[in-house]
């Protein structure tokens, strides 16, 4: 029987590779019930005996994906509202061949212009995932409140708004960017006069 870390709760072939498992030992330590597939390249650790993360999990299964919307803004603390699925970003032409029943992952498709912008890396639980920083989710959010919902739109707002570290230049650029700056520019003149 051959053991691995419990430090990491989701662990890829090559990272097994790395340190030192050949393909038969990888299927070995999966027939011992150590590791579970659960995708082509990657195994859940099922030794794992650290915190839960649902961004980790996402991770796993969308590997370029970047968390995004409704999650990021929870993350942050601009909402009160629990998104029942875990929101990530990837670009348009991807595609993603395996999604967990849990947690559920709902996937956005961003052009490669929005995918790009604003994107951060968090280490958590000696893992790492990227999420939109703050301002990002913001104008993301903003662009997206048909779907999302006005009143949740308008909370984050608030929200934001009512933060110390808030950056309203860095929004008003990423409103540029992203061209949605007079529908920006509009909620903050309400909120901020």
């Amino acid at each position: 029987m051959y053991a691995i870390s419990t430090t990491k709760k989701f662990i890829t072939t090559d990272e097994l590779k790395a340190m030192g498992y050949s393909y038969y030992k990888i299927k070995q330590l999966e027939a011992d019930g150590l590791i579970s597939r659960a995708n082509k390249s990657t195994y859940e650790n099922l030794s794992y005996n650290g915190d839960e993360n649902d961004f980790l999990s996402a991770k796993a299964f969308v590997p370029s994906g970047v968390i995004c919307l409704m999650s990021a803004a929870r993350y942050y603390g601009l909402t009160t509202f629990l998104p029942d699925t875990v929101d990530v970003a990837i670009e348009r032409k991807q595609k993603v061949s395996t999604l967990p029943d849990w947690p559920a992952i709902k996937l956005y498709y961003f052009d490669r212009v929005r995918m790009e912008a604003g994107v951060t890396e968090i280490n958590e639980c000696n893992e790492t995932f990227r999420i939109f920083d703050v301002e990002k989710t913001v104008v993301d959010i903003i662009s997206y409140r048909n779907k999302l919902g006005i009143e949740e739109t308008a909370e984050i707002l608030r929200n934001y708004v009512k933060r110390k570290d808030r950056q309203i230049d860095k929004l008003y650029n990423y409103s540029k960017l992203l061209r949605c700056e007079k529908i920006v520019r509009t909620y903050l003149e309400v909120l901020l006069h």
